[in-house]
């Protein structure tokens, strides 16, 4: 597996926190305290937005898991089938990989109080003629990154997975491809760590790079036990 570095064209995050936007915010009610009117507001804007509806397969379901307390953020590339039906983030093979990375169990990955999720894409984007889901729309993160990263103040360290993830929170910072980007790991911490996606198209590119198994995983799951 290689990819060279997507065009710069996303958008890095940043913005200006809503006023009084400071509690929970995620697309499964019931979870969380109760928002105050900004919170609400900004949630009841992001479950029915529908800029990319006419591009989207399955319609708009975006799927994020966001909190004030969280430390920890996890940017991923874009929901799945299976995702999109749960709205869980990584509810799937994926998922699995990516907790053995961390070192935690299923409980504690989806612990909203203490692991936060914002993918690069918010929704299901297709499939492309292979038979490969798309890349994330375009118009996502500009729109939402901005706008719901700064209602995570506690966050820590953020796992950037995959090439998007890396060209939205590293911009003129990452390298020409995907591998020299999470070779030069170290150079993003304290508080970024870059990885690939846990996929299963990473299989061969795991094998290709023993050094990810030997020294970024302890060092994430090290950092990830710290925080928790």
């Amino acid at each position: 597996m290689e990819e060279a570095a997507p065009e710069r064209g996303l958008a890095r995050a940043g913005g200006e926190v809503p006023e009084g936007a400071r509690r929970p915010l995620s697309p499964r009610p019931g979870t969380e305290a109760a928002p105050d009117d900004a919170f609400a507001s900004v949630l009841e804007e992001l479950r029915g937005c529908r800029v990319c509806a006419a591009h989207l397969p399955l319609g708009p379901r975006p799927v994020a898991r966001i909190s004030a307390t969280a430390r920890i953020l996890v940017v991923g590339q874009a929901p799945g089938t299976k995702v999109h039906a749960s709205g869980l983030p990584f509810d799937d093979p994926s998922g699995d990989r990516l907790r053995s990375w961390m070192g935690v169990d299923r409980d504690t990955f989806y612990d909203v109080s203490r692991i936060a999720f914002l993918p690069s894409g918010l929704c299901y984007p297709g499939r492309d003629a292979k038979g490969g889901d798309l890349p994330p729309r375009r118009e996502c993160a500009p729109l939402w990154h901005p706008r719901l990263r700064p209602l995570m103040p506690d966050v820590q360290l953020t796992i950037l997975v995959g090439m998007y993830a890396h060209a939205i929170y590293l911009g003129d910072r990452r390298h020409r491809t995907l591998t020299e980007t999470v070779e030069h790991w170290r150079d993003y911490l304290p508080d970024i760590l870059a990885a690939p996606h846990p996929s299963w198209r990473v299989n061969m590119w795991l094998t290709k790079h023993p050094w990810f198994d030997a020294e970024v995983v302890p060092e994430l799951r090290r950092r990830v036990a710290a925080l928790l």
